[in-house]
């Protein structure tokens, strides 16, 4: 059994119902990490022995069922690989919060690791992040600086940088975060996956670095929605050791049709792809049939800037004020700048920035009386290395632009991919609810997945309802199935490739989507075609052409529509586009976008691209 190819908790259960051994996979998968996995992700990696002992931990557990099988299903997580953010407390490994100076080594787990544990989860590594989970670019550790999944001169997004890039390398199944404020969300959308956001209190934080205590997460990344909710309902629930922990039910669905406020005016850092990305979001949320309320987000701008310009700095002082005063040099200079702000706030700052923001949760109940979510892009822009460089503070404060605000107003979040933006690059959108709505978020995270349809993270693998646990949503009915829309089994389709406009995240993509296509395959051609970029076409489109010779290998992917909806999107293929025959690399052959040559004449030949998003990626 490939090893690599397991991916979600759905492959992992696969395996071990197959008759896999978690040993054998588990050690294949540590040597595969300590030799392919950037070194910058981890701060540690599990030892051969370290592993072991994990393993002989799993199998005194399972010794208390009759036989394998009974194990595997009482332990919801049964040899299910994890990675953790190195904030947060796992027995057998030191916790440094990117700083040597600071690292100690737990007598015990943290309480969400525990949890995890008991379920059968075993822990491959501590993944690197923005030293003391201050910074929302994944620069500011002396462990390395961890790039996006998707681009190595772009940042991987943090604080829970390592832990975001692992799952979306698929060298995890899940990981834990942190989120005070995007920590969870922004690298999620940097690298598509999923970054749950619980309700602060929900996941209960003893065992974890604080950032600033009173308003900490544990954050959930996954590659799919309902791997997120899986974890959640195994961690979630009240934490006696943790004074902050505040565990309540709230709704477990959404209304069918929900009214969904987003920015009346989005603003992004220079990121004119962004900008498109998330128009094309907000039709997507249209065609799903939901309505969307553009709205003043003034106020909660103003409730943002409370936390990196106010007082709430001193919380981040109060964790490190000791090591900060013996030896400041310990400390990244970004970091350190950052938290010695909070020297300049006094005792009545504080208090004058509670009473602002116990004014701002009383008025936030009138937005939810005339909306039921909130649609944000993740972050506003995704910005290099070098970018980060030339201004550390700017830049990095720049992505909490729709983050900073939800835990000081103690809502839930669901970071979820959205599509690729022009740029090439991953794009991802957040939706927010009231506090204690966690269940129904999730839930509704399944379902936005399923119309997507996206592949998982960085890994090329389609997204289908098999990637998934079936959609287990978190407590209060945990045992109640997600609605996102399956095909009936006898469901007759139709394999239909594209190559252009209508690929996955793209602007026509929805034609597939709202006919209840399913992408079933990311490939390429056989190496007998040539590809144009198509003149004068809104959106932007290309033109295939097989050739006889001088051909090459094209990207593209394939859709599977149930054959009744066929007839209504053929409608909509316009000259000099049409539908034909390709053939794929594999050598079989599928309907799909093909361009009349007469049309090609004076149109830029983009061959040598290799397919439609590295040539946008290009512009």
């Amino acid at each position: 059994m490939n090893e690599a190819r397991l991916l979600t908790l759905a492959d992992w259960h696969t395996a071990y119902a197959a008759g896999a051994s978690a040993d054998d996979l588990l050690h294949r998968r540590l040597r595969r990490l300590v030799l392919q996995s950037p070194s910058a992700l981890w701060i540690a990696l599990a030892d051969a022995s370290a592993l072991e002992a994990q393993l002989v931990a799993l199998a005194r557990l399972a010794a208390a069922y009759p036989n394998r099988e009974a194990a595997q299903r009482a332990l919801p997580l049964y040899g299910v690989p994890f990675a953790v953010k190195d904030n947060i407390d796992v027995a057998g490994f030191e916790t440094t919060a990117a700083c040597p100076a600071f690292a100690y080594r737990p007598a015990r787990s943290a309480a969400v690791v525990a949890r995890l544990v008991e379920a059968g989860a075993v822990c491959l590594g501590k993944t690197n992040l923005d030293q003391f989970a201050t910074g929302l670019a994944g620069t500011r550790s002396p462990y390395g600086r961890p790039a996006s999944a998707f681009a190595a001169d772009r940042v991987s997004g943090g604080s829970s940088a390592g832990s975001a890039v692992a799952v979306a390398r698929g060298d995890v199944a899940f990981a834990l975060g942190t989120d005070t404020a995007g920590s969870g969300r922004v690298p999620a959308g940097f690298n598509q996956v999923v970054g749950l956001k619980p309700t602060p209190g929900r996941i209960g934080a003893s065992g974890v670095v604080p950032a600033c205590r009173s308003i900490d997460c544990v954050s959930i990344l996954a590659l799919t929605a309902s791997d997120a909710a899986h974890v959640l309902a195994l961690t979630e629930g009240p934490d006696a050791a943790d004074p902050y922990s505040d565990f309540r039910t709230g709704p477990a669905h959404f209304a069918p049709r929900l009214r969904i406020g987003i920015p009346a005016a989005p603003v992004f850092t220079g990121d004119a792809a962004y900008g498109a990305a998330f128009e094309c979001a907000v039709a997507h949320l249209q065609l799903l049939g939901h309505d969307v309320v553009p709205l003043d987000f003034a106020p909660l701008d103003a409730v943002a800037s409370l936390l990196y310009q106010g007082p709430w700095l001193a919380e981040r002082h109060a964790v490190v004020q000791e090591l900060l005063e013996r030896d400041p040099s310990a400390f990244d200079p970004t970091v350190r700048t950052v938290i010695e702000a909070a020297r300049s706030y006094s005792a009545t700052d504080a208090f004058r920035s509670l009473y602002r923001l116990r004014e701002a949760r009383q008025a936030s109940h009138a937005l939810w009386s005339t909306h039921d979510l909130l649609m944000v892009p993740s972050a506003p822009g995704h910005p290099t290395h070098a970018e980060i460089d030339a201004d550390p503070r700017g830049a990095n404060a720049a992505l909490g632009r729709y983050t900073n605000f939800v835990n000081l107003l103690g809502w839930s979040a669901i970071a979820m991919p959205a599509g690729t933006a022009a740029h090439g690059l991953p794009f991802g959108v957040t939706f927010i609810a009231p506090g204690a709505s966690d269940a129904a978020l999730a839930r509704f995270g399944c379902e936005w997945q399923a119309s997507l349809a996206l592949p998982l993270g960085a890994t090329g693998v389609p997204f289908t309802d098999a990637s998934g646990t079936a959609a287990e949503a978190a407590s209060p009915h945990p045992g109640e199935r997600s609605q996102a829309p399956a095909w009936p089994a006898s469901e007759v389709t139709l394999p239909i490739a594209v190559v252009g406009a209508h690929l996955s995240g793209l602007p026509l993509n929805g034609q597939l989507v709202e006919r209840g296509a399913r992408l079933v395959a990311v490939t390429r051609t056989a190496p007998a075609y040539r590809l144009y970029a198509l003149p004068g076409t809104v959106p932007p489109k290309p033109g295939l052409l097989r050739v006889i010779e001088g051909g090459a290998a094209i990207e593209l992917e394939v859709w599977e529509m149930p054959i009744e909806a066929v007839g209504s999107f053929l409608a909509l293929v316009l000259p000099p586009l049409g539908i034909g025959s390709i053939e794929l690399a594999d050598g079989s052959t599928v309907h799909g976008f093909v361009c009349e040559a007469h049309a090609l004449a004076g149109a830029e030949d983009i061959t040598s691209f290799g397919g439609w998003r590295a040539w946008l990626a290009r512009r």
